[in-house]
């Protein structure tokens, strides 16, 4: 495990099944996996690529839901990334995924709040390619905007409730699982960023759990277009 406490183990655990893109490009089914890994909590899998001509049609075969990720709890089914965050602190209150303090557990979720449903030109122009080489890529007006706001929000983060480890709010939890696909981003396209931001990045890219995601996402043979911004290349390390 790493980071967290141990989930509690048992059946309970073991029906988990978690339904996920492509490991290269899908920056969405990233944050439950990275959280889950870290937390220590066993799940299944089961990755479809995006571009699948049957991916709708066999993801709600298994979740009902038609969109990835979903977390399928028995009877239970859970969409889109930060509610099955929420659901899994619920499911799993020892996990640490909120930080145990008021204050910081509200800031915790402001920020992945933020995330989840802003920086649209981030996402547009630094598509997640995990396969990828890092190579700089220029930024757009509004794309600078976005790294200057979330660096903002990372400092901010470290410096108010950081003291007790590496992560955002000091042990990882679900607000750096919400920011790992940026994480991704900054790296694969050389982003520059604050020493602050620097060392953040670092902290998440040494987790076993990166490391087990990266080598997964590069043993993959999907390419989608759409998310090569080199496009008619495929760049490839």
């Amino acid at each position: 495990m790493e980071g967290c406490a141990a989930a509690q183990s048992g059946s309970q655990t073991m029906s988990l099944h978690l339904v996920i893109g492509n490991k290269n490009y899908s920056s969405w089914s990233f944050r439950p996996w990275i959280a889950m890994k870290v937390a220590g909590i066993p799940f299944d899998e089961t990755v479809i690529s995006l571009d699948a001509p049957d991916f709708k049609t066999r993801v709600t075969a298994l979740g009902g839901c038609g969109r990835v990720p979903v977390l399928i709890d028995g009877d239970v089914c859970v969409w889109e990334s930060l509610a099955i965050l929420e659901y899994l602190v619920e499911k799993f209150p020892t996990a640490g995924l909120w930080p145990q303090d008021i204050a910081a557990r509200a800031h915790a979720r402001a920020a992945a709040s933020e995330m989840h449903a802003g920086f649209v030109s981030l996402r547009r122009h630094l598509a997640m390619n995990v396969m990828r080489p890092v190579k700089f890529r220029a930024l757009d007006a509004g794309t600078a905007k976005d790294v200057a706001r979330i660096d903002a929000i990372w400092n901010e983060c470290r410096a108010r409730y950081g003291a007790d480890g590496a992560f955002l709010l000091g042990q990882f939890g679900a607000a750096d699982a919400m920011f790992a696909p940026v994480v991704w981003r900054f790296h694969t396209y050389a982003v520059e960023v604050s020493a602050t931001a620097g060392a953040y990045m670092r902290a998440v890219m040494a987790l076993p759990a990166w490391n087990e995601w990266r080598d997964a996402a590069r043993r993959e043979p999907w390419v989608l277009p759409e998310d090569e911004v080199d496009w008619p290349q495929v760049l490839r390390e």
